[in-house]
């Protein structure tokens, strides 16, 4: 009997490691994806203490034969996870005409294609078992000309939800998306811990009060 788990690729020092802890709180064992080691020890450091098993996987969401890898393991060692939370972005400044193509295209894939290829991958398996949901960080609610690649990357998951939820919600998989609308930090209107709400709360939601978006516009401390 495989316990109930959770993965969560793009697992860094903000989000990534208060969705980790806020899971973690209710019993969830924890698989980490990230690509550095460094980033990935100290999100574990700090999911240690709740006492539930943790996994660690060095992975680029770019890398599609490396993320797919990253995911099989977490099934063999917990089963299929109840929730997997993509992560991964690429946020910078850049106005129109700075970037170059290839930028663009590195953003776009971080940003986009590897939450697609992460679902892809994943929900077919949540999707015969009969529940699960995939989440991912948003942002940007409203485009601005300084964040070029971030704006479309964020319209894009907003795109991409919509049609997961098409492909795998008939099945009973939550697919949406948490859209932060400010820079992170802890003791804000933006501090990860109450933006690690919205994760759980979406989880646990009944099927028929499904939203396919989380809104943290701040201002709610």
């Amino acid at each position: 009997m495989s316990m109930s788990s959770a993965v969560i690729i793009g697992a860094g020092p903000g989000i990534g490691q208060a969705v980790a802890r806020r899971l973690a709180r209710e019993g969830l064992a924890i698989t980490l994806i990230a690509r550095s080691g460094r980033t990935l020890r100290a999100v574990a450091e700090a999911v240690d203490p709740l006492g539930v098993p943790v996994v660690m996987t060095e992975a680029d969401s770019t890398d599609q034969a490396a993320l797919n890898a990253a995911l099989d393991q977490a099934v063999s060692e917990h089963g299929v996870p109840d929730i997997v939370v993509y992560n991964a972005a690429i946020i910078q400044a850049d106005a129109p005409g700075e970037l170059s193509v290839r930028g663009h295209m590195e953003a776009w894939t971080v940003n986009v294609v590897g939450a697609l290829n992460a679902a892809a991958h994943v929900a077919p398996a949540m999707a015969a078992r009969g529940n699960g949901t995939f989440l991912i960080t948003g942002g940007m609610p409203e485009p601005k000309p300084q964040y070029v690649s971030l704006s479309l990357g964020k319209a894009g998951v907003r795109t991409l939800v919509t049609l997961l939820d098409q492909e795998y919600g008939p099945s009973a998989v939550h697919v949406a998306s948490v859209t932060v609308a400010g820079p992170v930090a802890p003791g804000t209107d933006f501090d990860p811990d109450d933006i690690a709400e919205h994760y759980w709360r979406l989880h646990t939601q009944p099927r028929h009060q499904w939203e396919p978006e989380a809104l943290h516009a701040g201002g709610s401390r």
